[in-house]
């Protein structure tokens, strides 16, 4: 018995030379870990044959595919949060990965059919549009609820690896099996990944719990056993009118109305540089596919080394405002440059630096709010406004295009709405670490009270 202890421990301090993890934390660390890698690996199967749909379908015409989208999104919400509202975290956690699952099984027996291509594959599009904001919103939603503020900054970046590593696999699982299997049986896979993140979300539950009745000293004050039996209050709609009544909520808003128009304007002008470039329809996907591959290997190699260190050495906020930053060179090199290379390096390390970098700190913002606000409005704004500014940028750089501007132009016209975005997000990060300390102190006060 005390050979196995000893191997335990050493097991456990060879953990913690790579990761800032403590006593108790790793089950749910590499729980959380193998759970985002089965849903971005499930994603990243079906995400460059959804790119590849979006071109042949014309560049002209994406605009209309990101309004119906947005469309969506807004029929999609009101059903979550009603379920959010009559059913507890460890019952509607799984019936949203259900539902995509069923989804993905219309969409292969359609695939199977005799209907015409052109059709599926828009509403395919759209469709994995929804899926990846959703599912990924959902996650960080359980994530933010699992873990305290103090832990979400050494453990994030870990836990975001995960999900890296899973984009890392899906592009090469989809360009080694679609010559074999065809693209509709890859539909299967992505099934089965997404059944391992329910098992995940299985696990995690039970381990909150056994956590919890062995009174381990560290866990987040919001992960009791109690909580997670309880249903969130609010109407189907409570994540909008949550987000009307905080500035925080309103700001952070606006950080993802910014990053979507700027992301949008990248995306249309990779579309139009590929199409221009590329005339096979598999080269088009190949590219994609390989963009991913580039982009999840950098975004997991920092991850893995950078992420958890830039926070602790620079703060949120300045972690924050980073991307923006470096993509403010990105689009005035783009000005000067609107060449294959250029996109092709700008998105792979735009992608990565939100992914590595941005994300995870974007989702420490919401660590220190309530369960409601976690849950309701956090959705609202990761699916909803998000898709919102999508659909939005989408027609403004549809106008500019009609309008006779060329790509170099649009690409500096982003530059100063880049630097704003950069404001905003450094903005952001200091109001995240006052609340911190302020709630730190209510605490502290509280203890004293006791």
């Amino acid at each position: 018995m005390a050979n196995i202890n000893n191997q335990s421990e050493a097991r456990f301090l060879d953990w913690q030379r790579w990761i800032n993890v403590k006593p108790g934390e790793l089950p749910a660390l590499l729980w959380s870990f193998a759970y985002f890698f089965s849903l971005l690996c499930s994603y990243y199967i079906i995400r460059p044959i959804r790119d590849e749909m979006g071109v042949s379908g014309g560049v002209e015409n994406l605009q209309w595919l990101f309004l119906g989208t947005f469309l969506a999104m807004l029929a999609i919400v009101p059903v979550f949060g009603w379920l959010t509202s009559h059913y507890p975290r460890r019952k509607f956690l799984p019936f949203a990965y259900l539902f995509f699952i069923f989804n993905l099984l219309v969409f292969y027996a359609l695939f199977q059919s005799s209907m015409e291509h052109q059709y599926i594959a828009r509403a395919f599009f759209i469709w994995v549009s929804v899926f990846n904001l959703f599912v990924v919103s959902v996650f960080w939603s359980f994530m933010t609820d699992l873990y305290s503020s103090e832990q979400s900054k050494r453990l994030f970046g870990f836990i975001a690896a995960g999900g890296s590593m899973g984009a890392l696999i899906g592009p090469l699982l989809t360009i080694s099996l679609v010559d074999h299997v065809g693209v509709t049986h890859l539909l299967l896979l992505a099934v089965l990944l997404l059944g391992c993140a329910i098992y995940c979300i299985r696990r995690l539950d039970l381990w909150s719990q056994d956590f919890n009745s062995a009174s381990v000293p560290f866990a987040s004050a919001n992960t009791t056993t109690t909580l997670q039996h309880e249903k969130i209050a609010g109407g189907v709609w409570a994540g909008v009118q949550l987000v009307a009544k905080s500035r925080y909520l309103l700001g952070i808003c606006l950080l993802i109305l910014l990053y979507t128009t700027l992301s949008t304007f990248l995306y249309f002008q990779q579309a139009q540089i590929i199409r221009d470039t590329f005339v096979d329809s598999a080269a088009r996907t190949a590219v994609f596919a390989n963009m991913d591959f580039a982009t999840n290997a950098l975004t997991l190699m920092l991850q893995m080394f950078l992420t958890g260190r830039i926070v602790k050495a620079i703060g949120i906020a300045w972690t924050l405002s980073l991307v923006p930053l470096l993509l403010a060179a990105g689009f005035l090199m783009l000005s000067f440059a609107p060449v294959l290379w250029v996109i092709v390096v700008l998105q792979v390390v735009r992608r990565a630096g939100n992914y590595a970098i941005m994300r995870p700190a974007r989702e420490m913002l919401y660590v220190v709010l309530s369960r409601e606000q976690k849950y309701k409005a956090k959705n609202f704004i990761d699916t909803t406004v998000y898709r919102s500014g999508d659909a939005l940028s989408a027609w403004v750089y549809a106008g500019f295009k009609a309008a006779g501007l060329p790509l170099a132009h649009i690409a500096l016209l982003a530059v100063p709405l880049t630097l704003v975005w950069a404001a905003v997000a450094f903005l952001l990060g200091k109001k995240h670490e006052q609340l911190v300390i302020q709630q730190s102190e209510e605490l502290n006060v509280e203890l004293l009270k006791e």
